[in-house]
């Protein structure tokens, strides 16, 4: 059984700008994953994720899971 639960955020405006933040980030570096995806012609998750994993979380300061989302997304 799968159980589905909405929840509204109500975040302080330091956590508001924090998430705006690590949002951006995670947008910027999905664009340079995808370039990196076509310039090299790297298109399976697992390979990709060898090419580009160090440099997401390096270049955007990401955490694993979000680095990891952020390829997988590519």
């Amino acid at each position: 059984m799968k159980l589905v639960v909405q929840v509204k955020l109500l975040p302080t405006p330091s956590q508001a700008e924090a998430l705006e933040v690590t949002l951006h980030a995670c947008n910027a570096a999905a664009s340079w994953v995808g370039t990196v995806t076509f310039e090299r012609g790297v298109y399976r998750n697992f390979t990709l994720h060898r090419h580009t994993y160090a440099e997401v979380k390096a270049e955007w300061g990401l955490g694993a899971q979000a680095a990891q989302h952020v390829i997988k997304k590519t």
